[in-house]
């Protein structure tokens, strides 16, 4: 069965619009073709042309990692067309080593037109990596905490006895072992889709070797899906202030985009409005490090 989306069709496309003048190949004026031919990708791509007819006909389906990976380099594509092709192909696209912290700007664009809710973004090892005033007014100001401790992952599962770096306040959940399960799930698949990270696995070292529950969840191989919840923040300015937690994850690069939002025309909303007006409260611990 052949589709204008399917693996023949989208190698085509992608032939059709590279240019030969973009893989150094002379262009006559007797070339019909806008983009490659076929014998120009099979070349590039160390493959036979028939394999590349085969393809494009949709009478070869499932070439092999080294094909894609050769056809992906040869048709310029990029990362997410690669892992694309990679996904047509039917494999898993490969890894691109590290963990990003960097917010594409489409996706901070969104961000900025949501003042008045509290919204977090974490990078794929749930470090916090972006915070609006409103999420520093209900839970506290992140910014007094070294980068490094800005791990909801670590504050989830404490090693030793030190402060929270990112709740600042007392906080209750309404389905508590559920958001546990979920934040090793979480690591557990980054863990897939970044084997080589250093500092994602430095933290799962970590919390195994000093975190009993994690160990547990750990070892028992949790796989979970949790992205709603409902906390309460006991705030100490304007008091407990109710709020839906729903978690979003934006694409390949598992990032966690955390919104908290109380009920429209609630005291909990008006709490919240007073909290962002009044700004974050100084705690002891601002007041140690200025």
């Amino acid at each position: 069965m052949r589709s204008e989306a399917g693996l023949g069709a989208m190698i085509r496309t992608w032939r059709d619009r590279l240019p030969p003048s973009a893989v150094a190949l002379p262009v006559g004026r007797a070339r019909r073709a806008v983009g490659l031919r076929r014998e120009e990708l099979a070349e590039l791509a160390g493959v036979s042309v028939d394999y590349v007819v085969r393809l494009e006909q949709g009478r070869a389906t499932t070439p092999s990692a080294q094909v894609v990976a050769a056809l992906a380099r040869a048709l310029q594509l990029t990362t997410a067309e690669r892992d694309h092709l990679y996904r047509l192909a039917r494999l898993v696209p490969p890894e691109d080593g590290a963990i990003s912290d960097d917010i594409p700007p489409g996706v901070h664009r969104v961000l900025s037109r949501l003042g008045d809710v509290a919204v977090a973004v974490f990078a794929a090892d749930w470090r916090l990596i972006w915070w609006n005033r409103c999420w520093a007014a209900l839970l506290g100001d992140p910014s007094s905490s070294p980068p490094q401790l800005r791990n909801f992952a670590r504050d989830r599962f404490p090693v030793g006895t030190g402060p929270a770096h990112l709740a600042q306040w007392p906080m209750t959940e309404s389905d508590s072992a559920a958001t546990d399960a979920a934040v090793v799930s979480d690591l557990r698949r980054a863990t897939g889709r970044f084997p080589q990270d250093a500092r994602l696995a430095a933290l799962i070292r970590e919390l195994s070797t000093g975190n009993r529950r994690f160990a547990e969840l750990w070892a028992a191989g949790t796989v979970a899906a949790h992205r709603e919840d409902h906390k309460t923040i006991e705030h100490p300015s304007v008091g407990p202030v109710t709020v839906n937690c729903d978690a979003l994850t934006d694409g390949d690069s598992e990032r966690k985009i955390v919104i908290m939002t109380p009920e429209p025309g609630s005291a909990d909303e008006t709490k919240l409005r007073l909290a962002v007006i009044a700004g974050p409260p100084v705690t002891s611990r601002a007041l140690r490090s200025s």
